[in-house]
């Protein structure tokens, strides 16, 4: 066979993948390994060959699957001070904040960290004079003390989208209109999540980390002994697999919960109370050590079953 016949690699992706069929990672996998042998070009690594499954699992994903839900958005009230703002850029680690009105379900736009920096750099500029020949930075209380809704011409607009557009379609969506936060709303107007352009490119190319985001990591699970972890109750379960080297949930639920506090929360039927422990099948424990009456937030991991026989009294879910 010619060069010119040899079928590329993207008239195969056309001819195999299709849409029809129930197993598209198997056939991507199969067409992968044909090409190599055909071509004689040199097999896909395992990063290449996870971007492209993630490429093809992309494009059945909705923006209600990627979206960081109601109850863990980070947001600022627009009565707040933009001393209250700053303490929130530096707390959240996020480079953009969306502000409300009076509520979550009322947002008026959000605030970039960069138009932030700019607006604190010409407040508090210093003119040169003769006693210092360097200009500085000195801004008064006043300026920080003001509100964020003072400062109006701080706001950029931001998406609204529903919960059941394609994924695709919003990362087109954002790439046309250069906003790149997009509130997710329900049927009524209210706020239901939010979705950055960093959650939709990670869900292809897979977790981009930075500084923060390791000491962020590092934070979610937190090993206390030998047979001890504290865990932030939205570390994902495939993650808490991996480290504990055990299947949490079987293939039939993997749908059924995403993060540790969903799996506690399944299991129970209900939000446990602080202190309550909550029985594994595998065996481990799980003590809420954080929770309030709509969530749980922070779970203790216990390898092996705790000596205390009143715990095992109070269990749920075993």
């Amino acid at each position: 066979m010619s060069e010119a016949a040899k079928p590329n690699l993207l008239s195969k992706l056309k001819n195999r993948l299709n849409p029809k069929k129930s197993d598209l990672s198997a056939s991507l996998e199969g067409m992968m390994e044909s090409h190599a042998a055909q071509s004689g070009a040199p097999a896909l690594d395992g990063d290449a060959r996870s971007m492209m499954r993630n490429v093809i699992g992309f494009s059945d994903r909705r923006v209600k699957d990627l979206m960081v839900p109601r109850v863990n958005i980070v947001a600022v009230e627009e009565m707040a001070t933009m001393r209250e703002l700053l303490a929130q850029f530096i707390d959240a680690n996020h480079s953009r904040l969306p502000i409300y009105r009076e509520s979550l379900d009322d947002i008026a736009g959000m605030i970039h960290v960069k138009d932030f920096l700019r607006w604190m750099l010409a407040k508090g500029k210093k003119k040169k004079t003769r006693a210092s020949a360097e200009s500085g930075l000195d801004l008064a209380a006043k300026e920080l003390s003001s509100t964020v809704k003072s400062h109006g011409s701080l706001l950029r607009e931001v998406l609204f989208v529903p919960p059941s557009m394609p994924a695709p379609d919003l990362l087109l969506k954002m790439k046309a209109s250069h906003i790149h936060l997009a509130i997710v709303v329900d049927e009524y107007g209210g706020t239901d999540g939010i979705v950055s352009l960093e959650d939709l490119v990670e869900e292809i190319i897979g977790d981009i980390s930075d500084e923060h985001d390791i000491d962020e990591e590092q934070d979610m699970l937190r090993k206390l002994d030998e047979q001890t972890y504290l865990a932030n109750a939205q570390l994902e379960i495939s993650k808490l697999e991996d480290i504990l080297g055990l299947a949490l949930l079987p293939e039939d639920k993997k749908d059924e919960a995403d993060t540790l506090g969903g799996l506690v929360f399944e299991m129970a039927g209900r939000v446990p109370a602080r202190g309550e422990i909550i029985k594994h099948p595998s065996g481990l424990e799980f003590e809420i050590a954080d929770s309030d009456a709509r969530r749980i937030k922070r779970v203790k991991i216990h390898a092996a079953p705790l000596a205390s026989p009143e715990a095992g009294e109070d269990s749920a879910g075993g």
